[in-house]
């Protein structure tokens, strides 16, 4: 193949000419004068003209600022640094998780599940050049069963999607939107308990040397028995020791990523201790596999002579981890407390908040995050759009909590955490204004919540909401020289006393201040961590109980809810929902019970009869087991 030879720099002739081809090349020439750009074709073969290539390579390669679309007005609701512009590429793609971007701009998101045989996969284009989403297409040919499905992402040309029991991938062809290659299933999870658990996500990670990367969550909140008491636990919240979660569950496992018809037996265990990974991706900062850790719930209902309300919505921390091979993070024998910066004895362990023992032995996270923020993606920016000092680290984005009442809800941004040699900064607010309220007093008041992160060939940062799925591009149009602390500064200024962002003080933060009747005060302590104080759900897992079918209809379904829990499928106002109530019967006496019943048959527009405790009596005897 001839050669442009200019010192000892060598252009292969056949990249020159594909160079030529390309989008952003073509644009270029079309503002040179018109002479150069008619008589290029002639000037660029001849040996001669290299300086003239040289200077178009140069040309082409200049600041991309100028390339960039405008930037919402308002930037798409969004609170970002001086210097960065947003704009929001599709309002309303439906309950998205995930996404990725393809080397073309093209947008990939998971949906959260999909039961209508249209896919579970959206595919976005943009025709104008706008940075709006033209071309919208679904997708995928699988059924996504439940809400907590996230993966997609793409590696060597192949787009890998994430079901709750498969991880899928099709080969992604030049031009296409849509992949027209046929679906190969790369990994099956054939878990007898997959089809219950909720912290069964499976992001792909991939370390560049063909291993394929994917954690298997557990299917209890901290350890306990789920086959006789459920994912949340025993009435004493005492963990089994040791946990049989720890053997298939709670861990990373490595595989090859090119090999069709796997199951987690063709895997190696790579980590361990770790309890439910949503976001989780390779560094190209130190070459090591990262993910970002949900925490575990109920304390104070659990053990309410242990941690105060307070204690509970504030912890276990939520962690970013390097995971390294062999590693133990402790779940579930331990958690990490930001607070006191250092694992803990958990309680289910006979922990109690202060007691270190074994926790000592496990290994450290990156960074500790306030407990039940629920971060959901990470991001090593490696752009050159950005200011330098975004790629020296990771950025996070937290879905928000739904378990911290009666203190307000919070999470609901992207962060971003400085990182040198590994070692964490302090994190910093990098988009904010998603949440539209500034007390999130029910996780629905929240009208948009942070899911996915991915960037754009160009740099751009991707953000996604799981609510309707919109999505927003992020640019940085400012001097990337002078972006610093003025820039930090006045977002901390924005952001810090968000009642969703700022530490809550003990009581004087407490939504719970009044005289509330005591079936509220009982609601609010069970039951508002899922379903939520203004009764409407978490449009997710949890279904509303204002003007549920299920709460003003016989009275025995909502006592024997309360009782002995609900696990599996149930529909509410036409809505499918696959959560999990854990049982109270040991927990709450009968004159609890009929205040809490009494309470939600009475509120948010429910009118339907009082329960009294000797009803609740009889009902227990009929089915309590």
């Amino acid at each position: 193949m001839p050669v442009f030879r200019f010192s000892k720099v060598k252009l292969p002739l056949q990249n020159a000419n594909n160079l030529l081809k390309t989008k952003q090349t073509m644009s270029r020439l079309q503002r040179l004068p018109k002479l150069v750009y008619t008589n290029f074709s002639t000037c660029y073969r001849h040996w001669n003209y290299i300086i003239f290539i040289v200077l178009l390579i140069s040309f082409s390669c200049e600041n991309k600022q100028d390339k960039l679309p405008a930037g919402d007005l308002d930037n798409g609701g969004l609170i970002i640094p001086g210097g960065f512009e947003a704009l929001v590429v599709i309002d309303s793609a439906g309950p998205t998780r995930h996404i990725t971007v393809n080397d073309n701009g093209d947008i990939y998101a998971k949906l959260r599940f999909s039961r209508d045989k249209k896919g579970g996969t959206i595919g976005m284009r943009d025709l104008n050049g706008d940075g709006k989403a033209d071309s919208v297409v679904r997708f995928g040919d699988y059924e996504s069963v439940g809400g907590s499905a996230v993966g997609v992402t793409i590696h060597n040309g192949y787009l890998y999607t994430s079901t709750v029991t498969q991880v899928l991938r099709n080969k992604l062809s030049p031009g296409e939107l849509v992949p027209s290659s046929k679906t190969e299933v790369i990994l099956t999870d054939t878990h007898p308990n997959v089809a219950r658990n909720w912290h069964t996500t499976k992001p792909a990670a991939f370390d560049g040397k063909g291993n394929m990367y994917i954690p298997f969550g557990s299917p209890s909140d901290a350890g306990q028995d789920i086959e006789i008491y459920g994912p949340t636990g025993t009435p004493e919240g005492k963990g089994l020791d040791p946990s049989p979660e720890r053997e298939m569950n709670a861990g990373v496992w490595k595989f090859d990523a090119n090999k069709e018809g796997q199951f987690q037996s063709d895997g190696i265990k790579y980590a361990t201790g770790l309890r439910s990974i949503v976001g989780m991706t390779w560094s190209p900062l130190d070459d090591q596999l990262y993910g970002v850790v949900n925490g575990i719930d109920n304390f104070h209902t659990l053990y309410p002579k242990l941690y105060s309300s307070w204690q509970a919505a504030v912890l276990p921390s939520e962690k970013l981890v390097k995971i390294t091979e062999g590693a133990d993070f402790g779940w579930p024998y331990a958690y990490y407390d930001h607070l006191q910066e250092k694992n803990v004895l958990s309680p289910g362990y006979g922990g109690d908040g202060k007691i270190i023992g074994r926790a000592a032995d496990f290994d450290n996270p990156v960074v500790g995050f306030p407990g039940h923020w629920a971060p959901m993606d990470l991001h090593f920016y490696q752009g050159n759009q950005f200011p330098e000092r975004d790629k020296k680290g990771v950025f996070v984005a937290f879905h928000g909590s739904t378990d911290r009442s009666p203190y307000p809800q919070a999470g609901f941004i992207v962060c971003f955490v400085p990182l040198d040699n590994g070692i964490a900064g302090d994190w910093e607010v990098f988009a904010d204004g998603f949440a539209g309220v500034d007390t999130v007093e029910n996780t629905g008041d929240a009208k948009y919540r942070p899911m996915g992160l991915a960037e754009g060939p160009d740099g751009s940062l991707y953000i996604s909401d799981s609510n309707k799925g919109k999505i927003w591009r992020v640019m940085y149009k400012g001097n990337k020289k002078e972006f610093g602390e003025k820039q930090l500064d006045e977002m901390n200024q924005l952001t810090t006393n968000k009642t969703y962002i700022k530490t809550p003080v003990e009581g004087v933060d407490n939504l719970d201040k009044g005289s509330l009747l005591e079936g509220g005060i009982l609601y609010n302590t069970y039951c508002a961590t899922c379903h939520q104080r203004n009764g409407q759900g978490d449009n997710n897992r949890f279904p509303p109980l204002a003007q549920s079918e299920r709460v003003v209809g016989d009275p025995e379904i909502l006592v024997e809810s309360i009782l002995n829990g609900i696990q599996g499928e149930i529909t509410v106002r036409g809505k499918t929902f696959n959560g999990y109530m854990p049982p109270h019967a040991n927990i709450l006496d009968d004159l609890a019970v009929a205040s809490i019943t009494t309470y939600i048959r009475s509120r948010w527009g429910n009118k339907a009869s009082a329960i009294t405790p000797s009803e609740v009596t009889k009902i227990r005897a009929k089915v309590v087991k």
